[in-house]
């Protein structure tokens, strides 16, 4: 198997960052660029259920600020644990995550998708051990390329 390109989709969870080990081994086993994905909230999906829509220049200024730490965040990141890996990428977005890593995938041309079992929604919800979380499971049933999932404990 050919590996050029890693799409390492992150929501900078916990559990999500289990898989830095493994995305920076993959990198380096294949001198693979690493594309690391951020997909920030689409807050309108939460809105439904309470009748009303907040305005809209909140909604920008709330995801343009969400999409800023999450860039500080990356940088730090890339800097202090992926060094290691030949070249890093970091692609940040909004919107749905599973729609967003397919999109990504296809867009940068990833031979592989490094996925952590679990995210956010574990860290904030919980979930038993040994569950796949939502997102994963949707993209491992959605991606045209092979999916290298981290199992969370």
């Amino acid at each position: 198997m050919s590996v050029k390109t890693i799409l390492w989709p992150t929501d900078l969870s916990r559990y999500s960052l289990e898989a830095i080990d493994e995305v920076v081994s993959l990198s380096t086993l294949y001198g693979a660029k690493v594309v690391v994905l951020y997909s920030a909230i689409d807050l309108c999906s939460f809105f439904p259920a309470y009748g009303n829509y907040p305005d809209q220049d909140y909604l920008n200024r709330f995801r343009d600020w969400e999409i800023e730490k999450a860039r500080k965040s990356l940088d730090t990141l890339c800097n202090e644990e992926l060094r290691s890996c030949p070249l890093i990428e970091i692609r940040l977005t909004h919107g749905d995550p599973v729609a967003n890593i397919l999109k990504y995938a296809d867009k940068e041309r990833a031979d592989l998708i490094v996925i952590s079992s679990h995210g956010l929604g574990r860290e904030k919800r919980g979930a038993l051990p040994g569950k796949i979380g939502s997102v994963t499971i949707n993209v491992i049933e959605q991606s045209p390329v092979s999916v290298h999932v981290i199992m969370n404990n």
